[in-house]
């Protein structure tokens, strides 16, 4: 298998969206799409700005707490290449992405940058690898409810929505609106980076999620007072909760 791309992002802001008062079964703010880069073949085009490439961390940290004064779309991720590197905003034409670039020279935010296309997704297994590994980079986190990012914390469709928006993927906002728009995949075929699904309270409403990551085990983030963790499918609480798995590529 070719050598797998590795694009595990460090970071995202925590107001990417601005989510306030919702929990892991709560309902989503408003519906979004399920890919955030188009299939190849459609009309649409979608282009980011990616500045600078730095060795060292706390320099794109920096530039993307710069970047995000101007526009709540930046962040940076590890590269292969094991550098560090920058990007800003989401466009739907070059020639909005070069005149967003343009004013960021003029105000000089930046000195240099290139236009990336998204659409240039890498393959499945790769995708699946990344979001398993960028879902690593968050255990330790502790529970949070509402919560969003690293630093505060995350509920379990906050960690879920976080990871797959890093890896240029959408999903709704709540834990509930995830299991809708997924394609059922029966506990047998699961694949790393498909979604498992729980009813952790009473009722028949789904309450949490987390990210299948191979071999019956899957990441989330349990409850208040805990941390991101592994948890086994087969553990007894979570066998007799269980439901279902989704896929969303």
């Amino acid at each position: 298998m070719a050598k797998k791309t590795r694009h595990i992002y460090c970071i995202h802001i925590a107001a990417m969206l601005t989510f306030l008062f919702f929990s892991c079964g709560g309902s989503a703010v408003e519906p979004v799409s399920k890919s955030y880069i188009p299939a190849s073949g459609t009309a649409a085009e979608v282009f980011a700005i990616q500045i600078g490439a730095f060795s060292n961390l706390n320099n794109a940290i920096r530039l993307t707490q710069k970047l995000q004064k101007n526009g709540p779309d930046s962040y940076y991720f590890f590269h292969e290449s094991g550098l560090y590197k920058v990007r800003y905003g989401r466009f739907f034409s070059k020639d909005a992405a070069l005149e967003n670039a343009a004013h960021l020279l003029k105000k000089g935010i930046i000195s240099k940058y290139y236009i990336v296309d998204l659409r240039e997704k890498p393959s499945d297994d790769d995708l699946r690898e990344s979001i398993v590994e960028t879902a690593r980079s968050f255990l330790g986190v502790s529970y949070r409810w509402g919560g969003l990012s690293s630093k505060k914390g995350f509920d379990c469709s906050g960690l879920t929505m976080t990871v797959y928006k890093l890896n240029g993927l959408e999903l709704p906002r709540s834990s509930s609106a995830q299991w809708k728009v997924g394609k059922t995949v029966k506990r047998s075929r699961l694949k790393r980076g498909d979604l498992v699904f729980f009813r952790t309270s009473r009722g028949k409403k789904i309450s949490h999620v987390g990210i299948y990551i191979g071999d019956d085990q899957f990441i989330h983030s349990p409850s208040q007072g805990k941390d991101i963790s592994i948890v086994s499918l087969s553990s007894d609480y979570y066998k007799k909760r269980y439901v279902g798995g989704r896929r969303y590529f």
